[in-house]
C-alpha cells in the first residue's frame, strides 16, 4: 500500500522473520558465532534464549542458509507433545517413512538408521526445537536420550533448543542436571542498545530501498524508548507509522505520528519500556514492591549461573585455544570474556534495582 509512496521495493518492517533484512547488532552477532561454533565442532547441544520478538527465528534462518548444503534439518514448532510422540514427531520432520502405531524402540531404530546413512554420506542432520519453554520435563529427558545416538567419535545428530528466557531457569532445576550437562554452547540473545536500534532501523530501511532520512531523530529516540530495542516491536511501530504517514501524504515521518501510533497500539500489545523512577509518585501499590522483587530474584539466578558456568567454560576455551589457533576459537574466548564483563554489569545493575527497592519499602512504610 505505501511502498510506492516511499519509494519502498518491499515492505521494510514486515513482521515475517526474513534472514535477508537480517541486522547483526553485537548480540546478535556473538550469537551467531557461538551457533556456528556449536555446529561446526558437534559439540552436544546448542541453546539459544531471547525475549519474544528478538529475533531468534530470524539469526537461525540465516545461519541455516550458510549450512544447509551439507546438512540435513528438521525443526519443530510444536512443543506441547507428550514425551511419547516426540520420536514420531522428529521422524516426520526429516520426512522419514514409518509405519503408523510404530512402537517407541522400532521408531529409535528407523531413525539411527537415517542418522547412520546420513553419517556415511557424510552429510550433518541438525534438529532445531523451537518455543523450548513449553517442553515438559519428561520430554527433554527424551531429547537428552537422543544424545546417545552416535559413533565412537561423534554424535550422529547435533541438536539445537531455542526459547525464551525462562528456558534458562527451567533446565536448572536438579531433576534436569543430566540435560544441563549436555548443553555444550549456549548464548542468550539481549535487547539492542539506543544506537543499535537506529543502526537497525536504518539498516530494514535501505535493504527495501528507502532512505534513512525518512524517520526523524526524535522518532528514533522516542522507538527505542518504546520498544526497548526488541526488534518485533521496533517493526511493528516503524510499519504502522509508515501507514500513517501514507494516510496523512506526508513523506517524513515525525514525533506526533508516532505518538498517535502509540496511542492507537496502547491496547494491542505493544508494552512501553517504562523506567521506573528512583522516587514514586503516589501511594506504593504492592504489585509495584512484587513486580521488583521478582526482578531481584531473576537477576541473582541470573548472576549465580554466570558465576558458576563462566569461569570454568573460559578455562575450557582457553586450553582448546592453546592447541588449536582457529580464529573462531579465540573469537569465543573473546566472547566468554565479554560475557563476564556484563555478569559484572548485571551485578551492578541488581545494585542498583536493590537500593530503588530498599527505598520503595521504606516509602510504603511511612504512607
Amino acid at each position: 500500500m505505501y511502498t510506492d509512496f516511499f519509494g519502498f521495493n518491499a515492505k521494510p518492517f514486515s513482521l515475517v522473520p526474513n534472514p535477508n533484512y537480517l541486522y547483526l547488532s553485537t548480540k546478535h552477532g556473538h550469537a551467531l558465532t557461538f551457533l556456528e561454533y556449536g555446529l561446526s565442532e558437534k559439540i552436544g547441544f546448542v541453546m539459544l534464549t531471547g525475549e519474544i520478538g528478538i529475533g531468534k527465528t530470524t539469526l537461525i534462518r540465516y545461519m541455516l542458509n550458510q549450512v544447509e548444503a551439507d546438512m540435513d534439518v528438521a525443526v519443530i514448532f510444536n512443543t506441547n507433545i507428550r514425551s511419547h510422540d516426540l520420536i514420531n514427531l522428529i521422524l516426520s520432520e526429516f520426512e522419514i517413512e514409518y509405519n503408523d502405531g510404530i512402537s517407541k524402540a522400532k521408531a529409535l531404530e528407523v531413525l539411527y538408521d537415517f542418522l547412520v546413512q546420513k553419517y556415511a554420506a557424510k552429510r550433518k542432520v541438525l534438529l532445531i526445537i523451537d518455543e523450548a519453554q513449553n517442553l515438559s520435563d519428561e520430554v527433554l529427558e527424551e531429547i537428552r536420550m537422543l544424545s546417545n545416538l552416535q559413533t565412537d567419535e561423534e554424535m550422529l545428530l547435533q541438536i539445537m533448543i531455542v526459547g525464551q528466557p525462562n528456558l534458562r531457569e527451567k533446565i536448572q532445576n536438579p531433576r534436569l542436571e543430566q540435560f544441563a550437562q549436555r548443553i555444550s554452547v549456549s548464548y542468550h540473545l539481549s535487547a539492542m542498545t539506543k544506537e543499535e536500534t537506529g543502526a537497525y532501523i536504518a539498516h530494514r530501511l535501505k535493504k527495501a530501498g528507502g532512505s534513512p532520512g525518512i524517520f526523524s531523530l526524535n522518532f528514533i529516540e522516542k522507538i527505542f524508548e518504546i520498544s526497548g530495542g526488541i526488534p518485533r516491536t521496533i517493526n511493528l511501530l516503524c510499519d504502522a507509522a509508515l501507514l500513517y504517514g501514507y494516510a496523512d501524504g506526508t513523506k517524513k515521518i515525525g514525533l506526533d505520528i508516532l505518538e498517535q501510533v502509540i496511542e492507537d497500539k496502547s491496547g494491542m500489545g505493544v508494552i512501553t519500556k517504562q523506567k521506573l523512577k528512583d522516587k514514586p509518585q503516589g501511594p506504593v501499590k504492592d504489585d509495584v514492591l512484587k513486580i521488583m522483587k521478582n526482578k531481584m530474584m531473576i537477576m541473582e539466578r541470573r548472576i549465580d549461573h554466570l558465576s558458576k558456568t563462566l569461569g570454568s567454560r573460559i578455562s575450557d576455551i582457553e586450553t582448546l585455544a592453546e592447541t588449536c589457533r582457529d580464529e573462531l576459537v579465540l573469537n569465543l574466548v573473546n566472547l566468554f570474556k565479554s560475557e563476564r564483563k556484563q555478569r559484572t554489569q548485571l551485578e551492578s545493575k541488581y545494585g542498583e534495582l536493590k537500593g530503588k527497592y530498599d527505598l520503595v519499602v521504606r516509602l510504603k512504610k511511612n504512607q
